[in-house]
């Protein structure tokens, strides 16, 4: 009987001139007799050779039918039984479409109640409808409040655009020949999941160059290698902060850390960056973490002075709370002694460091670290691991190679040149066709970009905006600021801008400003 009713559905439903092999053409009528219920779970299907003579077809076109609703898992054969119906049908064809044909409910516009499911249920609703489509989709409110103000450029390579190296100068010849060595005969550990912190031979690497050129204190095993500095951000704030507690800030201060802290029920209290007095933000609750960059300040470009960070780890130790220093660019500093990190001041100071090497290499590499107290350094390492999914392990073992051949150090002191030759000229640039006022006095001679300063009735969005439409890209001094009122200007990245295009660039830019 079974054989008639398989053989009957495939005769009525198998079209004369349909699309696609006869092969093809059976299988979705096959298929769609099993998800309409025609052929009901467990049934088993007629055997090819009996198939194919009622429906007038080779065995062979039946066969390849079989297998491929075998492989897609809507029957299974049982050996020396046949081939059967599965009790499910597989998950990939359980859209939301054919859910609203099985489940009998009207349209993707709403949804029909159910008759009694064996369970006592009455007339509850067989399911929940999918969303209409077109419909708005519910975010949460911290995901509402971080899209409100998108703070991440479209575009991030251009005149003059800040906090991007220039890419063409990476090392790409030495790097390519340590990535193709190692992917010749790569070790197993490098191809999946690690567990650590990181690449053992690049976490003492970067222990090395921390400690000669940053004067950083530590050891390989308070390395944590990581994917960029938000993703730092995020883990630190993840391990020490609890809902409602309280985190300093810089302001301005980088647009990251805000939107880190957006997606944490944290009090934002500012830290004013710009008088570098003594005074703290008001509050008698001490702060869980303190987001400072004091070699040279996000975005305005100011040093942190000596006394003033005895001041900020002095009044860490005493409070029980971690200063996070963000040392994003320090490598590039064009004149002067370097500034050594805030981290080396103290022996295990309670300062958790972070570096990069999307400003010294390239930012699609997304590597950054971390250099964290002995306390913190066991836990924050396994809660990467659980959290992110450490990889990259061949990257990280090539980018190992690089430091301790010292193709990266080379590499620095040959963008350090470079930069500065960029930078000088578009001071001059600015000093020439703006006048001196234009540049803050304070602001150090370091870092990939300046900020021109505006007068404070100038509009430095639309000014980013109109810029921005004729292919300039810079970002609004304002938007680093928590708070209205905030001081007007444009952050100007040189870094990754040749020496023939900055001048072109500036005019554009110029003819944007007010007169």
């Amino acid at each position: 009987m079974i054989k008639s009713i398989c053989a009957d559905l495939v005769l009525q439903r198998l079209a004369p001139s349909g699309g696609g092999t006869l092969n093809r053409q059976l299988y979705e009528c096959l298929r769609g007799a099993i998800l309409d219920g025609s052929l009901p779970p467990s049934s088993p299907l007629p055997a090819s050779r009996d198939l194919a003579r009622e429906i007038g077809m080779s065995r062979n076109t039946v066969l390849h039918a079989y297998e491929q609703l075998r492989t897609e898992g809507y029957v299974h054969a049982r050996v020396g039984s046949g081939t059967f119906v599965a009790e499910t049908a597989p998950d990939s064809y359980l859209s939301a479409e054919r859910l609203l044909g099985l489940q009998g409910l009207q349209s993707p516009q709403g949804y029909k109640q159910g008759s009694s499911d064996g369970h006592g249920e009455g007339d509850k609703a067989v399911g929940a409808p999918p969303s209409p489509v077109g419909a708005p989709v519910r975010l949460a409110r911290r995901a509402q409040a971080l899209l409100s103000n998108v703070s991440a450029a479209p575009s991030q390579w251009g005149a003059f655009m800040p906090g991007v190296p220039d890419v063409t100068q990476f090392p790409n010849r030495h790097f390519s020949r340590i990535l193709s060595r190692l992917w010749r005969d790569p070790a197993p550990q490098l191809l999946t999941y690690a567990h650590g912190g990181g690449h053992p031979a690049l976490r003492a690497a970067i222990a090395e160059h921390v400690r000669v050129a940053r004067s950083v204190r530590c050891e390989p095993n308070q390395i944590l290698v990581t994917e960029g500095v938000h993703q730092a951000i995020d883990l630190t704030l993840r391990m020490l902060v609890d809902p409602r507690e309280t985190v300093w800030v810089e302001e301005p201060g980088y647009w990251g850390f805000h939107k880190v802290l957006q997606m944490v029920s944290a009090v934002v209290k500012p830290l004013h960056v710009e008088a570098q007095g003594s005074g703290w933000p008001a509050g008698k609750v001490p702060p869980r973490l303190i987001f400072v960059t004091p070699s040279h300040q996000y975005p305005l470009g100011l040093v942190m002075s000596l006394a003033r960070r005895r001041e900020l780890l002095e009044y860490a130790r005493a409070s029980g709370s971690w200063i996070v220093e963000d040392d994003y660019d320090s490598e590039f500093r064009y004149a002067g002694r370097p500034i050594p990190a805030m981290q080396g001041l103290e022996e295990d100071a309670p300062v958790i460091y972070i570096g990069t090497f999307s400003k010294t290499l390239f930012p699609g590499l997304r590597v950054g670290y971390m250099v964290l107290p002995r306390a913190l350094a066991e836990p924050f390492r396994s809660a990467h691991a659980d959290l992110y999914r450490e990889g990259h392990g061949l990257t990280q073992a090539a980018l190992a190679e690089l430091l301790e051949q010292g193709h990266y150090a080379a590499h620095i002191r040959r963008m350090r040149v470079l930069y500065a030759r960029r930078r000088a000229l578009l001071e001059g640039l600015i000093n020439r066709y703006l006048g001196p006022e234009y540049l803050d006095p304070q602001s150090s001679n370091a870092g990939l970009h300046l900020v021109l300063r505006l007068p404070p009735d100038c509009d430095d969005v639309a000014i980013t905006a109109a810029a921005q439409a004729r292919g300039v890209l810079t970002r609004p001094l304002s938007r680093y600021y928590m708070h209205p009122g905030a001081r007007r200007g444009l952050l100007l990245g040189y870094a990754c801008v040749h020496e023939k295009d900055i001048a072109p660039a500036f005019h554009t830019l110029r003819a944007c400003l007010p007169r």
